[in-house]
C-alpha cells in the first residue's frame, strides 16, 4: 500500500504542476479570469492531496487498513472534486456540458472531508507512540 500511495502522490503532483502551468499560460486566452481561478482551485486541492499521499506512504501513523480506505476516499474525492472543477472551468471549450455533472463537485469535497476524518480517527486509534 505504501508504494501505491507514493506512486499515486507522485503522479498527482506531476499532473498538478502540468495543469497549474496550463492554467497560468494556456487558459488565459481561452477562458475568463473566474474560470482560471476555479481551475487553480482544483489544482491546489490536487496538490494538497498529492502531498497527503506522499506523507501517508512514508509514515506509519495510521495502519494499513486505514491507508487503503484513505487511498480510495481521496482518489475518488479528487476525481470528483478537482476533475469536475477542471471540466466546469473549461466547459466552453468542450462539446460536453459539464454543468450536467456539477453535483459531483460537492460529493468529491465530501469524500475528501470524510478521508480527513477517517485519518484523524486512525491517528487517535493508533497505539504507536
Amino acid at each position: 500500500m505504501n508504494n501505491r500511495l507514493l506512486l499515486t502522490g507522485s503522479v498527482l503532483g506531476i499532473l498538478g504542476i502540468i495543469l497549474g502551468a496550463f492554467a497560468a499560460h494556456g487558459l488565459e486566452r481561452l477562458v475568463d479570469a473566474d474560470a482560471i481561478e476555479s481551475f487553480e482551485t482544483g489544482v491546489r486541492y490536487q496538490m494538497y492531496h498529492a502531498f497527503l499521499f506522499l506523507i501517508l506512504g512514508g509514515t506509519s501513523f495510521v495502519n494499513e487498513k486505514t491507508k487503503s480506505i484513505l487511498f480510495y476516499l481521496v482518489l475518488f474525492g479528487l476525481v470528483f472534486f478537482s476533475g469536475s472543477i477542471y471540466g466546469l472551468a473549461t466547459n466552453e471549450l468542450s462539446a460536453f456540458d459539464f454543468k450536467n455533472i456539477a453535483l459531483i463537485t460537492p460529493l468529491g469535497g465530501l469524500l475528501l472531508i470524510i478521508a480527513w476524518a477517517v485519518m484523524l480517527i486512525g491517528i487517535i486509534r493508533n497505539k504507536n507512540d
